[in-house]
């Protein structure tokens, strides 16, 4: 069993920016498996933001955060990032951290198989 830790979310001005992090507790290392990060807003179905493989190479972006989110790693803290920046109120959601793609498609939440306790983003204008 994987355990993966959320951290860094909170309330910001809309332009400002949010740092992310997801700690991968127990079951595997960050390098292990490919890593994503969803959202949730209220009222609306999960999304997908951004993901890459373990190796760290990139699977893709949201169109609606391409160019100001970023997503990264560091295998030695164990730890994988989101980095969000000029933030608008319709970032406005819960975050999670994901880990274990099973593929066909990294953008569809039922394709990955740990998911963290999500951490609240909230955007104001």
């Amino acid at each position: 069993q994987v355990q993966l830790v959320e951290s860094g979310g909170g309330s910001v001005q809309a332009g400002g920016s949010l740092l992310l992090s997801c700690t991968v507790t127990s079951g595997a290392s960050v390098g292990t498996y490919d890593m994503a990060w969803f959202r949730q807003a209220p009222g609306k179905e999960r999304e997908a933001v951004a993901a890459n493989t373990y190796s760290g190479a990139l699977l893709g972006y949201a169109d609606t955060v391409k160019d100001r989110f970023s997503i990264s790693q560091d295998n030695a803290k164990n730890t994988f990032y989101l980095q969000g920046n000029n933030l608008k109120p319709e970032d406005t959601a819960v975050y999670y951290c994901v880990t274990y793609y099973l593929g066909r498609g990294w953008e569809r939440p039922d394709h990955w198989r740990y998911w963290g306790q999500g951490t609240q983003v909230t955007v104001s204008s």
